[in-house]
């Protein structure tokens, strides 16, 4: 009897062990997504810049890996939600505003160094406002461009044109891929859940193509396909922004109408 006690007694810890690594994989995604935001600052500073932008994508695979490793193991947790915010104000916060100053912002002195924490600013304020919007109406769409998302656009410039454009065009670029996305990032415009942009989403066996065929493209040409993939995404939500307003612009009826032809008479 006391063989058997002891038997279950052994295997208690192994099930707490296993859960407690459970809870833990997605704060490892998180550790491993703010890691690649300190290697591209680190990197950038020494202006290697070929080896710095790539991190800030890496960063975004870990970030949405995070979530859904925590929604799959159901070890979702306030923690986990406040220690992946942090993480990505340092990966598509600190270390693009980084990678872009030392890139062509330098150079501008005071007014570049000004733009770079507008965009940390802008970064800080897009997560703040998607951690207190309890409320989403249509999760198919998130409000403002995502950090992630729009961290990308710097980091393609940079790693298609790691030596610029020559002066004072990198200035001049490095001034527009940093205001227009950090714009975009505190704008009320909506931008397309990344799972809506995957032809095929409904059919289980087209999403695993279509990945693989992106994979294959980037591995082909990665500078011309992120920079195809950056800029494309950020334009879908101004395209989609375009023709909301363009359907919900108010049309003027016949009693309006003959009200403004009599006013204009008068």
């Amino acid at each position: 009897m006391s063989k058997v006690l002891a038997m279950f007694r052994g295997k208690k810890p192994r099930r707490r062990s296993s859960r407690r690594g459970v809870l833990l994989l997605p704060s490892m995604f998180t550790v491993a997504n703010m890691f690649c935001g300190w290697a591209c600052i680190v990197y950038s500073m020494r202006g290697d810049f070929v080896t710095a932008a790539p991190f800030i994508g890496f960063a975004t695979v870990l970030d949405l890996l995070d979530g859904r490793v925590a929604r799959a193991t159901g070890s979702t947790s306030e923690f986990g939600v406040e220690f992946d915010s942090l993480a990505d104000i340092i990966s598509f916060g600190v270390a693009p505003a980084t990678l872009v100053f030392a890139w062509g912002l330098e150079p501008l002195g005071q007014l570049g160094w000004a733009v770079a924490f507008l965009w940390l600013t802008a970064a800080a304020v897009r997560l703040a406002r998607f951690n207190v919007q309890t409320k989403v109406s249509d999760k198919r769409y998130f409000v403002g461009m995502p950090s992630p998302a729009a961290a990308g656009v710097p980091a393609a410039t940079v790693f298609a044109m790691p030596g610029g454009f020559g002066e004072p065009f990198t200035s001049v670029g490095a001034l527009a891929v940093m205001l227009f996305p950090a714009m975009l990032m505190v704008s009320r415009i909506r931008f397309k859940s990344f799972d809506l942009l995957i032809p095929g989403r409904q059919r289980s066996y087209m999403t695993p193509l279509v990945i693989a065929g992106v994979i294959a493209a980037i591995a082909a040409e990665p500078q011309v396909v992120l920079v195809v993939l950056a800029y494309s995404y950020l334009l879908t939500g101004l395209v989609g922004y375009v023709v909301s307003r363009g359907r919900t612009a108010p049309v003027p009826s016949d009693t309006e109408e003959a009200v403004e032809a009599k006013s204009s008479v008068s």
